[in-house]
């Protein structure tokens, strides 16, 4: 029996029983078909993407049909969930189908930021219908029609309800923490971003979903949806990626290995490795730019046809103001002590 990706997850349902988020904490991606099988013989699974509702009395047996398999690790989940009042599911995916159900896509987002996906790796089609609009609070996931009422309600008993955002996305932290990240403000980064090992988000540094880093980087500005980093780019403070859904349209925008993007500067093409562009310069793919050659101008192009050439410089004349490229001459290191996470 073939899998593409399973998780036992625990969520929150509102009022009127619609699936708010599901937490998973131990997602699996091609789990072993024995593990499949003992599966399907305790909750019916018999093939498909499947989301099925738990009752109390199944995770006992799936305790049991874990162990016999040795997975212990998911027995363990099984042991400790064992008991809870919220609501618990267990998510099948036979292959990589577009999601139909909200605990299919917060499954995927979870392989996501749990690096068992890279960013473009998974079918999201349709998520943003799937995905309730929730307002993240210090009591957890309500439902915006419900919030009022709960705000009411801690008031009458002496507290305050937090109401940290109202958004499709919660953030990545409360989901999953990727080993080897430094994280300044983690409301900055959305569940289905895809955080590299050694790579550090600075307070103002933000990674939306199906984004992130390969590698090692230091972000202090914008990686927008769909945005990949390659290992060992910088993102300077205040600087912008164009995302795939803000003007990107079906351009993949992505930064190389070992590239600059300045302080308040903006990238609206892929780049190749080892390119730097300048502090406070926004370079979109229809932008003019000069090509230099010693300083000579060989050409005016659009910076699109420069899109993933690497080795260059991207820099606006302070005279006359045009965007100029040179040959990037200096590589590009990292600051080692910067990216410590020991």
């Amino acid at each position: 029996m073939s899998n593409f990706a399973f998780g036992l997850g625990i969520g929150t349902r509102s009022a009127a029983g619609q699936w708010l988020e599901v937490y998973y904490h131990a997602p699996l991606m091609n789990a072993p078909e024995n593990l499949i099988q003992a599966i399907a013989k305790e909750v019916g699974y018999e093939g498909g993407n499947r989301t099925i509702e738990l009752a109390e009395n199944q995770l006992k047996a799936l305790e049991v049909a874990f162990l016999s398999v040795d997975a212990e690790d998911q027995a363990e989940l099984t042991e400790i969930l064992e008991g809870t009042p919220q609501p618990l599911v267990l998510c099948i995916l036979e292959n990589d189908a577009q999601p139909e159900t909200t605990a299919e896509v917060y499954l995927k987002l979870s392989l996501l930021s749990h690096r068992l996906a890279k960013p473009h790796g998974l079918n999201l089609n349709g998520m943003f219908g799937l995905l309730p609009n929730i307002a993240w609070t210090s009591e957890g996931a309500i439902a915006v029609n419900e919030l009022a009422k709960r705000q009411l309600l801690a008031r009458a008993q002496g507290r305050i309800l937090e109401v940290y955002s109202v958004d499709k996305f919660p953030k990545m932290a409360n989901y999953a923490v990727p080993e080897g990240i430094r994280i300044g403000d983690a409301s900055r980064i959305r569940l289905g971003a895809y955080v590299g090992e050694g790579t550090t988000v600075m307070h103002e540094g933000f990674i939306n979903f199906n984004a992130g880093t390969l590698g090692v980087s230091m972000v202090e500005g914008r990686i927008s949806a769909g945005v990949v980093v390659g290992n060992g780019s910088d993102l300077g403070g205040g600087c912008s990626t164009m995302g795939t859904l803000s003007g990107g349209n079906n351009v993949v925008i992505s930064v190389g290995e070992n590239c600059l993007i300045g302080a308040n500067a903006g990238l609206g093409l892929p780049l190749g490795d080892r390119c730097t562009i300048e502090a406070g310069l926004y370079v979109t793919g229809s932008s003019k730019v000069t090509l230099l050659d010693e300083n000579k101008t060989v050409s005016v192009v659009k910076a699109g046809e420069l899109a993933g050439k690497s080795d260059l410089l991207f820099r606006r004349n302070s005279q006359t103001g045009q965007i100029e490229v040179k040959t990037n001459q200096s590589a590009i290191e990292l600051n080692a002590e910067l990216h410590k996470h020991n």
